[in-house]
């Protein structure tokens, strides 16, 4: 066992844990976090995603050492009720959510690349989220939501 700092959401957790320990078992387990999700246990299918100093991260596969000390944002972390992201309010007004599995990875990865693309093609918005996957095929109403929220983020 090791000491692990995890600045998650903007609070800072000291945790006693074996360091090999997956991230997401951690957020999920310890910090009683339910915005990442167990899909596939491989890093393939995004549900796990959070955002890790910046950058989307797999959390399933991702020992808890590797992210010692670093800014750690889950779904819980963008918004609240009263005051939702824009992509949450987006996906909200769209409609885009079914089963929610993946809604997660989703919403983490267009905040990700629109943080860095704000004038992102609908084709781009595409690309960047294609290594999400979604079984359900809410997929069109997701891209409108993301395409919303960009105007809003742009502001």
């Amino acid at each position: 066992m090791s000491a692990i700092t995890l600045k998650v959401n903007g609070q800072t957790h000291t945790l006693d844990i074996d360091p090999t320990t997956p991230l997401l078992y951690v957020l999920n387990d310890d910090l009683g976090l339910r915005g990442p999700k167990f899909g596939c246990g491989l890093g393939q299918c995004g549900a796990c995603t959070v955002i890790v100093n910046g950058r989307t991260t797999r959390s399933c596969d991702r020992p808890v050492k590797d992210v010692d000390g670093a800014e750690i944002t889950t779904l819980e972390g963008l918004g609240t009720i009263e005051k939702p992201h824009p992509l949450q309010k987006a996906f909200i007004e769209e409609q885009a959510a079914q089963c929610g599995f993946c809604l997660n990875g989703v919403i983490l990865t267009a905040k990700v690349f629109l943080d860095r693309n704000p004038k992102a093609s609908e084709q781009e918005i595409q690309q960047a989220m294609s290594r999400i996957l979604c079984r359900c095929f809410t997929n069109t109403r997701m891209l409108r939501a993301i395409a919303r929220a960009r105007k809003e983020m742009a502001r």
